[in-house]
């Protein structure tokens, strides 16, 4: 890149400066596939995580399981003050951690969640399209691990696409969504480990509270575990 190179306007020098001193950014292994097939969900998945770091908004310490190339976990950074992130592929820990900055530190590390709880105690715990790959017959045993690692006041965040929605979902995701549900089963399942479940809907990139079944994808907010 040319050293000598100057934007028009001078307050967009800024970017010319970054890109000169430090490199530009690469997507993570996930988001660049995302980005080459289909621009549009980048901003979907954006949202969900943009959604998360507002509940999660002064949390000390935040837990996101199932992360893969971690690439939204930055802004969760933006209103928490920690951040661990895990995945029970070694392919995404490694991407995440060879992108990760000085500026925005996160921990990273493998982990099956289904083999046991991520040690420490979480003030909020997230799961973002995980739950749909969990086998029906695993869900007690995913949810008592995450019980495990969270506080007893902590809130755990789940988000998943609705079974209503699969229907318009692509090839490759209909074969890994092997336990998506509709909204009410959703809540009914969490009212299992929590007292308070609050569901939201969310059609692209707007969360609301609007009829589950037009639903694309639904976050429950849960908490007073059992």
């Amino acid at each position: 890149m040319n050293m000598n190179r100057k934007t028009r306007e001078p307050q967009y020098q800024v970017c010319l400066d970054i890109a000169q001193n430090e490199g530009l950014t690469s997507l993570g292994l996930m988001t660049n596939q995302v980005w080459k097939d289909d621009p549009k969900r980048l901003v979907f998945t954006l949202s969900r995580y943009k959604f998360v770091s507002k509940m999660f908004s002064g949390f000390e310490n935040v837990l996101e399981i199932g992360c893969a190339d971690a690439f939204g976990s930055r802004i969760i950074l933006q209103e928490c003050e920690k951040i661990t992130v895990t995945d029970f592929d070694p392919v995404f820990i490694d991407d995440v951690k060879s992108r990760i900055t000085p500026e925005w530190i996160l921990d990273a590390y493998v982990h099956d969640i289904l083999t046991g709880p991520v040690p420490g105690k979480y003030d909020g715990i997230f799961s973002l399209d995980v739950l749909e790959h969990i086998n029906q017959k695993n869900e007690n045993l995913f949810f008592q691990n995450i019980l495990t690692s969270l506080k007893d006041n902590g809130v755990l965040i789940i988000g998943t696409p609705s079974i209503e929605s699969q229907v318009y979902a692509s090839p490759p995701s209909k074969e890994g969504h092997i336990n998506c549900k509709s909204g009410y089963e959703l809540k009914e399942l969490l009212l299992q480990f929590f007292e308070r479940v609050f569901l939201f809907s969310m059609n692209d990139e707007v969360v609301h509270t609007g009829f589950y079944p037009m639903s694309h994808y639904l976050f429950a907010l849960c908490c007073m575990k059992k």
